[in-house]
């Protein structure tokens, strides 16, 4: 059994900000691989299914991002999944938009969802890292990944869910999960 945990924020306010996409991609994979309806626990949202024959476990923290390793852990420890078997989608302020990255263990890069996650369970899972770009040197940090993806990216969604539709069944397999840099805004590995 695999855990697969979108990071993001709860309640419609959040729903398409940049620090969202996490949760976006869970629910893309939950439409896309006919998983039934999102269950509420106390710290999370989770629904069950297949991916490539794999059972597969989908969360998104109700807990806000800074707590997000409360529910990963209350997750991971209910299944019985050990951090091998956890791959956690997150957005990335250190790459561009248009870049994902894959990477196994390290460091948050100052992602609080991140942090939380591996100061609570440590830092040998898997991760996502799906490029926001960083902001303007007028904006905040802060105002910048709570605030909405622009129409073009929005576009870019697309081949984004393409690219994860595509993948996925390597990454839930643990296959070929060494750091590759992916560009889903052209569909080329760069």
């Amino acid at each position: 059994m695999k855990l697969i945990v979108g990071l993001g924020n709860p309640g419609k306010a959040y729903a398409n900000n940049r620090h969202n996409i996490g949760f976006r991609i869970t629910d893309f994979l939950s439409r896309e691989f006919l998983f039934p309806n999102w269950k509420c626990s106390d710290i999370f949202l989770s629904c069950r299914g297949k991916i490539d024959g794999q059972d597969i476990i989908l969360i998104k923290p109700s807990t806000y991002m800074n707590l997000s390793g409360e529910a990963v852990r209350t997750a991971s420890r209910f299944y019985k999944i050990k951090n091998a078997d956890i791959l956690v989608f997150h957005d990335d302020l250190d790459l561009s938009w248009g870049i994902l990255k894959k990477k196994l263990g390290g460091g948050h890069g100052g992602h609080n969802g991140i942090r939380s996650i591996s100061s609570i369970i440590g830092e040998d899972y898997r991760r996502v890292r799906i490029g926001i770009g960083r902001p303007d040197h007028s904006s905040s940090v802060a105002t910048y990944v709570l605030s909405n993806f622009s129409a073009n990216e929005e576009i870019d969604m697309e081949n984004l869910y393409e690219f994860i539709r595509s993948d996925i069944s390597s990454m839930v397999n643990n296959h070929s999960f060494l750091i590759e840099e992916i560009r889903f805004n052209s569909k080329q590995k760069s």
